[in-house]
């Protein structure tokens, strides 16, 4: 039975379920979610993260780790954590970028937030036993100083969607059409007194698993000390739209049509993720990728990648421009920080919210 055959089946016997909880079982269910089973990353698979697109990425972000090291007052122990880390590229270049900073290596005690068994052997063929794995953030002691850092994490969170209608909201659910096809359809919703104003036709995401992350990070943040960077394309002010989209084989395709086969994601919702951290105690700040990649510097290093290879000023130049480009990943992205009171992280000097 393939995990179409089961969400049919279910759907039948106990009626439509929640975006949010198709979402959950595509990607996460243990015999047929995408991540459970065949997340397929790079040139070759259905989608490309930056980390894969230039090693500048990484670089710059291990650079991001040790200047903040540097400015939470060089702790001799803390935990560098990555949640999310794909297949490992984005640790080892931050660790390889990190090894310029004397003693933070001695220092940092490394962990993988992981919960697909196929990237976790990925990630430990490439970095070895110089990491530590968990399925969540909580099985991460606690006690010591904390530098985490994301890279699209957030958008692989499930969230629920409803839409306006002429008569009030009402929730997008995920149900079967007269053939026992999957198929969209509305449902009324008890929250509907809760969810602001809009035009008739404006579809409102809400994402209580984003949130709960964002309260999470706040909370550990504000006890230990230290700072989250979280890189993700999505929102910097609260808003509508329907951003659910699933990539197969780097081409968008029907969320409904393959369950389980392609990564199925909605934009990161980083006015309430932040805001959710602040409630804990933390101070928030946020810019555009381009803002923090070019604040860290990534104009310098290509220029430094440039005299060293000319011969790779072409691959280099676009590599650079899908980073920053505004017609790229420049403005769509966003980089958000969580951090404990008292100092700005570096690159976001000046621009906490």
């Amino acid at each position: 039975m393939s995990l179409r055959d089961r969400l049919q089946a279910q759907i039948a016997e106990t009626g439509p379920i929640s975006v949010a909880q198709y979402m959950t079982a595509c990607l996460y269910d243990p015999d047929y979610g995408y991540y459970a089973t065949r997340p397929a990353l790079g040139p070759t698979g259905d989608f490309i993260t930056a980390p894969l697109i230039s090693q500048m990425f990484g670089e710059l972000i291990g650079v991001w780790v040790a200047s903040a090291w540097e400015q939470i007052g060089r702790p001799q122990r803390f935990r560098l954590v990555e949640m999310g880390p794909g297949d490992g590229t984005l640790m080892s270049d931050v660790l390889r970028a990190a090894r310029l900073a004397p003693g933070l290596l001695e220092a940092a005690e490394v962990w993988l937030v992981e919960v697909s068994a196929p990237l976790r052997a990925k990630q430990a063929e490439r970095l070895g036993d110089a990491v530590r794995w968990a399925a969540a953030l909580d099985e991460v002691p606690g006690g010591e100083p904390l530098l985490l850092i994301s890279n699209e994490l957030l958008d692989c969170l499930p969230a629920r969607q409803f839409v306006r209608t002429a008569v009030g909201w009402a929730e997008q659910m995920v149900g079967l059409d007269a053939a026992g096809q999957l198929a969209f359809g509305l449902a009324a919703t008890p929250a509907a007194g809760l969810l602001p104003d809009a035009a008739v036709g404006a579809v409102f995401e809400q994402s209580a698993a984003q949130a709960a992350l964002g309260a999470a990070l706040g909370q550990r943040i504000s006890a230990d000390g230290g700072a989250a960077l979280l890189i993700d394309y999505g929102r910097d002010a609260a808003g509508f739209g329907d951003t659910l989209q699933a990539l197969r084989r780097h081409e968008k395709v029907d969320p409904l049509a393959c369950p389980g086969e392609a990564d199925l994601t909605v934009h990161a919702d980083f006015p309430a993720v932040l805001s959710a951290a602040r409630a804990q105690g933390a101070q928030t700040a946020i810019l555009t990728q381009a803002q923090f990649l070019s604040n860290m510097g990534i104009g310098a290093r290509t220029e430094t990648l440039l005299r060293a290879r000319p011969d790779r000023s072409a691959t280099l130049g676009r590599q650079l421009h899908r980073l920053i480009g505004a017609d790229e990943m420049g403005e769509l992205f966003k980089a958000a920080c969580i951090h404990s009171p008292g100092w700005s992280p570096p690159a976001f000097e000046a621009c906490d919210a």
